[in-house]
């Protein structure tokens, strides 16, 4: 039975099995610490996601109000500078973490996205599209520190634990789902009669929270011989099975799930609804992405991370069934909550199935490369969207959906498949 369960954790070949030994044996922190920085990661990713939520609620559609009237297709823009920022930043954020520590590095994106916040408010009030265009590149900056929280869970947490830590710090997410869409709704007429300015001044004050919070954090640096050892070439690393699968899990699940949630409150407006209708949509659909988690984990232990992969493949090619089905307000909330679960599953399992792919000297650039490719995905994504909805209509969105979804869930079952032959008992 413990061979079984420890096969199911792993998913690996043997190979890369023994090679995922050297971070086992290099955790200084006893569980208690453990679940302590996981409990301090999962409250700040809470905030975090929170700001993430006001900002998807309210940025398409504060854009779509500062532009003119033959620049409207532009709505989606600020959302594409998030996710650009982001991409630019993930790289050099982890790369910078990896030597002044992850608190550190935290601290500099709740600065970031203070910033963010201020500047998004005198945008509002100035009426001027490209300072909200500078606040969400400052946003973008923000959550490319902060998307690390998941990973430094991991950084410190035994193999065994390591789904559960980023699974948990991921649920963090459902507070988010309530909290982050209701203020929004709360804080849009703070600043009347200046629309959605309260939204950013709201944005402000949570990543003043966060940078407070995480000043609580113990995470070990690396040493300085792991830091001079740099491991093994990236290109080495990338060929491993297990990296393209995780890779294609994480890209392919987060771009659908960005193509579809940049494009449903533009999507909404044009069928008649309203601010607060499209506000609720977006609330069930982060409930839907975190609320998972709380379980994801377990299901990785108990059926395996490529068995959870290939199934939140299949949820979100549902999302995209159900919105070409109709455009009622039903579908908008159904769908959205299909994406947001198939996300949770196809990003949690990719980033699990991530820790077993490095040793700690090369995590810095194996992390970087994942995120660097995920949020390069995701900024396309994020352009193409406001594009499509402008040019081609929302069946076309979702529409695209389809072959990279079976992308996803075809590569689990082909890893799955491999290991298969080389050990029938570890893959049952």
């Amino acid at each position: 039975m413990q061979k079984k369960k420890r096969a199911h954790v792993q998913d690996l070949p043997p190979a890369a099995a023994i090679h995922n030994d050297q971070p086992m044996r290099r955790v200084p922190q006893s569980p208690l610490h453990q679940r302590r920085n996981v409990a301090l990661l999962a409250l700040a990713q809470a905030l975090f996601m929170s700001v993430q939520a006001m900002g998807t609620s309210a940025t398409p559609l504060a854009g779509y109000m500062l532009l003119a009237e033959t620049e409207k297709w532009l709505a989606t823009t600020p959302i594409f500078l998030v996710h650009l920022a982001i991409m630019g930043t993930t790289v050099p954020a982890s790369l910078l973490m990896a030597r002044i520590g992850r608190r550190a590095g935290f601290t500099l994106g709740a600065v970031a996205g203070t910033g963010a916040g201020l500047i998004g408010t005198l945008a509002l009030f100035q009426q001027s599209f490209p300072l909200l265009c500078l606040a969400t590149v400052l946003q973008g900056m923000q959550a490319a520190f902060f998307w690390y929280f998941r990973l430094a869970a991991a950084d410190v947490s035994e193999p065994a634990f390591r789904p559960k830590a980023i699974s948990l710090v991921m649920a963090g997410g459902v507070l988010a789902g309530v909290l982050g869409p209701q203020t929004a709704k709360w804080a849009v007429d703070w600043l009347q009669p200046v629309t959605f300015a309260g939204i950013y001044l709201a944005m402000a004050l949570f990543s003043v929270a966060i940078g407070a919070l995480v000043q609580f954090i113990r995470i070990p640096h690396l040493s300085a011989a792991e830091r001079a050892a740099g491991g093994r070439p990236m290109l080495l690393i990338a060929r491993q099975p297990a990296y393209r699968v995780a890779l294609a899990a994480s890209v392919f699940g987060y771009a659908v799930m960005t193509l579809t949630m940049s494009a449903t409150p533009l999507a909404m407006l044009a069928c008649g609804f309203t601010f607060n209708d499209s506000a609720s949509v977006i609330q069930a659909h982060i409930v839907g992405m975190f609320l998972p988690s709380f379980l994801t984990g377990h299901l990785i232990q108990r059926f395996g991370v490529l068995r959870i992969i290939a199934a939140g493949g299949l949820i979100e090619l549902g999302c995209a069934i159900v919105n070409l089905s109709g455009v009622g307000f039903g579908n908008f909330l159904l769908a959205n909550v299909l994406v947001g679960i198939g996300w949770n599953f196809a990003f949690v399992g990719g980033s699990s199935l991530l820790t077993t792919t490095y040793a700690p000297s090369e995590r810095a650039k194996v992390q970087a490369s994942h995120d660097f490719t995920v949020y390069s995905a995701t900024a396309m994504a994020a352009a193409v969207s406001g594009v499509l909805a402008a040019k081609a209509g929302w069946a076309v969105i979702n529409l695209a959906a389809v072959p990279l979804m079976f992308t996803v869930s075809g590569a689990a079952l082909w890893l799955l498949s491999q290991q298969r032959r080389v050990s029938p008992a570890a893959a049952k």
